[in-house]
């Protein structure tokens, strides 16, 4: 007992001596946000921008008796109606919509040992640049043919693969074990913000000025952060200029007993961990529901609930202003319950994972009952995406318990199994929504809760809070 207190008050003692106010780790975390921000920003822009693209007679429904009633007796007529259209059927939008995903997928493991290799700062700033740069290329390849769309799209999704690893590389050297449900979940909170503003502002600049627009300032946003990435951020604390010598050292005590030197990969030891799978799991199945409506929530407005395109912006992105929101609370929560003692590392990250994704999943299905009620439909989809939020702090971030060293490689792997439903849940959508019914509609959001629940269940029955014996020194010395 003598001992427990002993050890508190020296943790007290190392956080009052280096405070995460003003801090170099919460700075690489403001920095991260703005880096994520733009990176959904560049990812989702095309799901607004496409409707403003497509012919309104190529995307027409056959059968549209059960569609739900106009929203408004006089539709709005955008201002702007110089913007090009393209003759794309649904399928056509389902590939163009799912391209990203199949560059995206080749990236997530490379991307992760990599980041081991060289360091994530170069890794995650050059996958941004290289997505903002196809981004401002975006209207020429629309000009130039489909296949030149999809093309690019996969290009950016190259360029994004490798973000995630990389940070979670980076966070293997930065987040002391009891802060980093609050600084991974500020970092990638700035994903749902950049989804939150980027869909209204999308929507806004289609109805002002012009679709291509929305790729042009985009993408030059994306290459001013770079700039500023590059001259800010550090790989390290041993290398950042600016660190104070209180935090450095603070960091670097935190992670002593967590951190491997082995230069190799226990690559049979790692995929054959049953709390890797149940990560892996847990993350395709989340990211099911999660991409399907990201892609497809603003062509679901537009063609059930009948918003016109300025609304449409607006109340596609009410969803995901939830979701941030409960990511910034609910990493600060999880932390909370940590430092208190008050629950265990695991039982955090199931509680949090099995909110986040039951949650979800049933508000989903409820808002697919809802059908044509407007107000009800929005909202349940909203608080359906908000509590999605919660997973942050669960499976999200699990990688940086059970093996820290490589925690950039954990993610890639988990991200590639979880980069599947992007490629497959807008084609399966699409398929099944090709007379855009409520009915339709309801099994696409059927699908997806059942997935959810799949996911929780199995989480919350195999995942770990402790580091693997394989992600430390002593293993490797032993197989030695």
């Amino acid at each position: 007992m003598v001992c427990e207190i002993g050890l508190i008050l020296v943790i007290q003692n190392k956080e009052l001596g280096s405070p995460i106010c003003c801090s170099s780790r919460l700075s690489l975390a403001i920095w991260a946000f703005f880096g994520f921000f733009l990176l959904y920003a560049l990812r989702v822009n095309l799901s607004v921008a496409l409707v403003d693209m497509v012919e309104a007679n190529a995307s027409l429904p056959k059968n549209t008796t059960s569609a739900c009633p106009a929203h408004s007796s006089a539709p709005v007529v955008p201002r702007n109606t110089t913007g090009k259209k393209y003759a794309w059927d649904a399928d056509t939008q389902g590939w163009i919509l799912g391209s990203f995903f199949y560059g995206y997928i080749i990236t997530q493991i490379p991307g992760g040992y990599l980041a081991r290799r060289i360091g994530g700062k170069l890794l995650l700033g050059f996958g941004i640049l290289g997505t903002a740069v196809f981004t401002l290329f975006t209207p020429l390849a629309a000009d130039l043919g489909v296949g030149f769309l999809i093309a690019v799209r996969a290009f950016e999704g190259l360029g994004e693969g490798v973000t995630f690893p990389a940070m979670h590389a980076m966070w293997s050297l930065w987040s002391p074990p009891l802060e980093r449900s609050k600084l991974l979940s500020i970092s990638y909170a700035g994903a749902q913000l950049g989804t939150v503003v980027s869909l209204p502002l999308s929507g806004l600049i289609c109805f002002y000025m012009d679709w291509v627009y929305v790729f042009y300032i985009f993408g030059a946003l994306g290459v001013l952060w770079f700039l500023f990435w590059m001259l800010l951020v550090s790989d390290t604390p041993e290398t950042h200029k600016r660190i104070s010598h209180a935090e450095k050292e603070y960091i670097l005590s935190t992670l002593t007993d967590q951190l491997s030197s082995q230069k190799s990969v226990p690559w049979k030891a790692m995929l054959t961990s049953l709390p890797l799978w149940a990560i892996v799991v847990a993350h395709f199945s989340y990211n099911w529901t999660f991409y399907t409506l990201l892609t497809l929530l603003p062509t679901y407005m537009k063609e059930i609930l009948r918003f016109d395109v300025q609304e449409n912006g607006f109340l596609s992105a009410l969803p995901y202003f939830g979701c941030w929101v409960c990511i910034i609370l609910s990493g600060q929560f999880a932390d909370h319950l940590r430092e208190k003692q008050n629950m265990s590392t695991v039982c955090v990250r199931k509680t949090f994972t099995l909110i986040g994704m039951i949650g979800p999943a049933v508000f989903l299905i409820a808002a697919g009952f809802i059908g044509c009620d407007y107000k009800l439909a929005v909202a349940f989809v909203t608080i359906s995406t908000t509590l999605g939020g919660f997973s942050t702090s669960g499976y999200s971030i699990n990688h940086l318990d059970i093996a820290p060293s490589y925690a950039g490689i954990l993610l890639g792997i988990t991200n590639s199994f979880a980069t599947i439903p992007g490629m497959v849940g807008p084609l399966v959508a699409k398929s099944l929504t090709h007379s855009n019914t409520v009915g339709e509609w309801q099994i696409v959001f059927y699908i997806a809760a059942t997935i959810n629940l799949f996911g929780a269940v199995f989480f919350a029955l195999f995942s770990s809070g402790e580091v693997q014996d394989w992600a430390l020194d002593g293993y490797h010395l032993h197989r030695n």
